[in-house]
């Protein structure tokens, strides 16, 4: 008698039942008898494909087992029959080729492991890694190509942001098109992405603040129309508690007076401090450069009061 279960060929007397589910009774080690009726064997196969299958789902660090194939009649891509230039590999994954906007061709599952690799090496674009080929593919093309899954969509969006606030910290990530814009007019929230602009033919801005579309006055320094809109560092550099440092009290969070980054003294060491930031020497008391204020002085312009902005960095 012969396993009708999983079809698998074995005898029944050498069926070994693996049951993972902590609630089952299942020795591990129990054989299946060849004088168990089938109806069983098959129930015991089926428990057995079952478990075997919730092994196999995407774990919590994104990666995806279970691979990601184009549909063979989507008319809106151009399969070929050649090489997968990003299976560096050679693992063959079983998806059609097809021809990105650069020429070349990729599986879903190369797509999503090359550009993964690009964002952990904290890169911002994504380019073909074809030897001699640097076209830039842009996000809307990786994620149609590459399949992305909404866990993926939201690991590579969140490490697109991260990787632009490194690389540039006067820049943010569009809500729309999730590409890097630079704020020109400094005095207002409201700025205008380029790229949505072009794509949708209309006028999309958003608010620099909250990062969502704009809504309400065109020109606002403080928050835009949007529920729940608000500076949280301005909240922090009114609320923080005060401290002394060298016999002068203080607020114990103070923004930079160089590029607005929130900086906090322990009240223990000395008065100066270094914006990991933009590397600026401050002191803490009188927000003035170490180039202006002296080292065991008491500052000329005096403590400075809490600050009610936050300074924007202009970079050269």
């Amino acid at each position: 008698m012969h396993c009708g279960g999983c079809r698998c060929g074995l005898a029944a007397e050498t069926v070994t039942l693996f049951c993972f589910s902590v609630r089952c009774n299942v020795d591990v080690n129990t054989k299946v008898k060849p004088k168990s009726s089938s109806a069983l064997i098959q129930g015991f196969c089926w428990l057995m494909l079952f478990h075997r299958r919730q092994r196999h789902k995407t774990d919590s660090n994104m990666e995806t087992t279970q691979e990601k194939c184009y549909d063979p009649f989507d008319s809106s891509l151009r399969f070929v029959d050649e090489e997968d230039v990003l299976d560096f590999l050679c693992e063959g994954f079983q998806s059609r080729r097809a021809l990105m906007s650069c020429g070349h061709a990729v599986t879903p599952m190369s797509l999503t492991k090359w550009c993964r690799t690009l964002l952990d090496q904290g890169e911002t674009r994504f380019v073909c890694a074809q030897f001699g080929c640097n076209v830039e593919w842009p996000y809307a093309e990786v994620r149609k190509m590459a399949l992305l899954t909404p866990e993926e969509t939201k690991y590579f969006e969140k490490s697109m942001a991260s990787n632009r606030a490194r690389a540039n910290p006067g820049a943010k990530v569009c809500p729309g098109c999730k590409s890097s814009v630079v704020r020109k007019n400094y005095s207002s929230l409201r700025v205008r992405c380029s790229v949505c602009t072009a794509n949708t033919r209309r006028a999309y801005d958003f608010c620099w603040q909250c990062l969502r579309v704009w809504k309400g006055r065109a020109l606002r320094t403080d928050r835009c129309g949007n529920d729940g809109c608000g500076n949280e560092s301005l909240k922090t550099l009114a609320t923080c508690p005060d401290i002394t440092i060298e016999s002068v009290t203080c607020p114990s969070i103070r923004a930079c007076p160089t590029c607005g980054a929130l900086l906090q003294h322990d009240g223990v060491t000395c008065k100066y401090t270094n914006c990991p930031r933009c590397r600026a020497n401050i002191c803490f008391v009188c927000l003035e450069s170490s180039r202006v204020s002296f080292h065991f002085t008491h500052c000329c312009g005096g403590v400075a009061p809490r600050q009610t902005s936050v300074p924007v960095w202009r970079q050269k």
